[in-house]
């Protein structure tokens, strides 16, 4: 149940409630990393000042009061006694700074996801209609440098400059999904995985792949780019699902 108090003393609760829904959910799917791995959400016309979970917070606990106010441009950020986890400043802050089109960042160790990113050839073919949805519409990291402190948050922030690629499967790593919203970016990193786990699958198989043509799997994935709605309703019915369990995610 929302909690009056917390809703006129927080800014943006809407989008806490959201993002709080989002890492509900992707604890009850097992995407999480215990107390590891960030998402981050822009209230800001540039971008800039984002949500973010706090440091070393168990996804299914998480609650739309507990998100972070952060300002990418605040060089005391990780000064401050309620600061972020280095390694979420240093990608989120970056990606933040640098991409203002990247409204909201999402970044798991999902398994299969990060199986995908292990193998020496991490390009995700098109072999199905989730697999297509991601045709022409991510990039692959092929330069893993540790721990995603400053530096290597800037490198990888320069390799999501254009607005189309969506997604970036971090070699040795896991995958960073960037969108429009919470909902358009857990939409997003939901589907990836589910392509990813199939295309797993499909290899342990150890048959050949059937491979959609480059013409079909394009046209899939506009279709999918423009499916009206689904993202909204996706993330509409897990906050239904939590709200009818008595979840505490709204608090």
């Amino acid at each position: 149940m929302r909690d009056e108090h917390l809703t006129a003393n927080l800014t943006h609760w809407e989008e806490r409630v959201d993002m709080a829904a989002a890492f509900r959910w992707t604890a009850r799917l097992g995407m999480h990393e215990a107390v590891a791995n960030h998402f981050s959400l822009a209230v800001n016309e540039d971008g800039t000042q984002f949500l973010m979970n706090p440091n070393q917070r168990h996804f299914s606990r998480i609650k739309a009061s507990d998100m972070l106010l952060l300002d990418a441009n605040d060089p005391t950020t990780m000064d401050q006694p309620d600061a972020p986890d280095p390694t979420a400043w240093g990608l989120h802050g970056s990606i933040h700074r640098a991409c203002p089109h990247a409204r909201c960042v999402m970044h798991v160790h999902s398994i299969h996801a990060t199986v995908l990113a292990c193998l020496a050839d991490s390009t995700l073919p098109p072999i199905d209609q989730n697999t297509a949805t991601f045709y022409n519409r991510y990039v692959i990291d092929e330069h893993f440098a540790g721990l995603a402190f400053e530096e290597e948050g800037k490198r990888c922030a320069a390799m999501l400059s254009d607005p189309k690629i969506k997604t970036m499967i971090m070699g040795n790593h896991g995958v960073l999904i960037i969108g429009d919203s919470v909902a358009d970016t857990f939409n997003r990193l939901y589907y990836f995985e589910r392509a990813a786990e199939t295309y797993i699958r499909a290899l342990q198989t150890g048959q050949p792949l059937r491979i959609l043509s480059d013409e079909i799997a394009e046209k899939t994935a506009q279709e999918l780019d423009d499916y009206p709605g689904q993202s909204d309703r996706h993330l509409a019915e897990l906050k239904a699902i939590l709200d009818d369990e008595g979840s505490t995610y709204a608090n």
